[in-house]
């Protein structure tokens, strides 16, 4: 992975310049037709991204959320070009570039950079979990809680109903729950929706820092509308609570 990993930096190193380029100025969103927000910035990232990538690699499948799926081959790269594009478009510098490289089905890296934050995480399957500043420097290792007990654990949900499914959890306190689990310092995460390009790097980054993820369905893919992070400690007790895997 170790040259798939240096290509993907190099990737989101050139969309960076471009994805900042587009912040510094300003850039409007309008609607998708499921309603979510998209800017020219974008479908702008994403294009150099696929360039980026195919040059190198002329192999290679494209899963995107704005150009779609391209190509068909066992290395499929998920794309996500402006991760908070809400945010992007109200100049708050809570977005992020996100990629990661699934290689028969496997996710095998994951680097999501957020250069307005001048933060950035990446993880290779077997390597770990990492977080630096960007452009890369001052690397830490990351690694999850091993809080065991529910009862005095931090847990955070989005939408989550009242009572219904975990009853002890509160909303969201950051823009990225995600990054609390990695770094320790909330024991689980709840998000039962968004897509496959919106999940597909963390749940590498999470398993990688000692943590799980499990979908819906009780697997661990990122097609499947979300599902649960926490740490290993946590997971199977969670699991049991949600009743997963739910039933169709």
């Amino acid at each position: 992975m170790d040259g798939d990993l240096r290509l993907a930096f190099g990737a989101v190193e050139a969309a960076a310049e471009v994805a900042v380029g587009y912040f510094g100025a300003g850039v409007a969103a309008t609607l998708k037709a499921d309603g979510t927000p998209v800017t020219e910035a974008d479908r702008a990232v994403e294009r150099l991204l696929r360039e980026t990538l195919s040059a190198a690699r002329p192999g290679d499948a494209f899963l995107g959320e704005e150009l779609g799926e391209l190509g068909e081959s066992d290395r499929v790269w998920i794309l996500d070009p402006i991760d908070g594009t809400r945010f992007f478009s109200e100049r708050d510098p809570n977005w992020r570039i996100q990629i990661a490289l699934e290689v028969r089905g496997i996710t095998e890296l994951a680097v999501v950079a957020s250069p307005a934050l001048g933060r950035c995480w990446w993880a290779t399957r077997g390597g770990g979990a990492f977080e630096s500043s960007w452009p890369r420097a001052e690397t830490r290792r990351l690694g999850v809680s091993t809080a065991a007990s529910p009862e005095n654990a931090v847990l955070v949900a989005l939408d989550n109903d009242p009572g219904a499914r975990l009853p002890s959890a509160r909303p969201p306190w950051s823009p990225l729950p995600l990054i609390e689990l990695v770094h320790g310092e909330i024991d689980a995460f709840l998000v039962e929706r968004y897509y496959k390009w919106d999940h597909a790097p963390w749940i590498l980054i999470v398993e990688e820092a000692g943590g799980r993820f499990t979908n819906p369905t009780g697997g661990n893919s990122g097609d499947q509308g979300g599902g649960l992070y926490s740490n290993a400690a946590l997971h199977d007790n969670l699991l049991a609570t949600l009743h997963y895997p739910l039933r169709p």
